[in-house]
C-alpha cells in the first residue's frame, strides 16, 4: 500500500482518477492549483486507487495524503 502526498500547499483543481482505477507509475492523478499555477501530482507506483481523501476545491497542505493506493 502506498500513499500519494501533496508536493505543496494549494487547492485541489482536478481529481483525474476514481476509486478502483488501475494506474501505472507516473500516471497523472490530481492537479493542485498554487500561486496561480497548475501542478500535476503523479503516481509514485503502479497499483489500484483504494481511497481518495480529497475533492475538487479542497485546500491541502504540503505532505498531506491525497490518495491511498494498493
Amino acid at each position: 500500500m502506498a500513499d500519494v502526498l501533496a508536493p505543496l500547499s494549494g487547492k485541489i483543481w482536478q481529481v483525474l482518477v476514481e476509486v478502483g482505477a488501475k494506474i501505472e507509475e507516473d500516471d497523472e492523478l490530481i492537479v493542485i492549483e498554487a500561486l496561480k499555477m497548475e501542478n500535476t501530482v503523479y503516481s509514485p507506483s503502479a497499483g489500484t486507487v483504494k481511497e481518495i481523501k480529497v475533492k475538487k476545491g479542497d485546500a491541502v497542505e504540503d505532505e498531506q495524503v491525497l490518495i491511498v493506493l494498493e
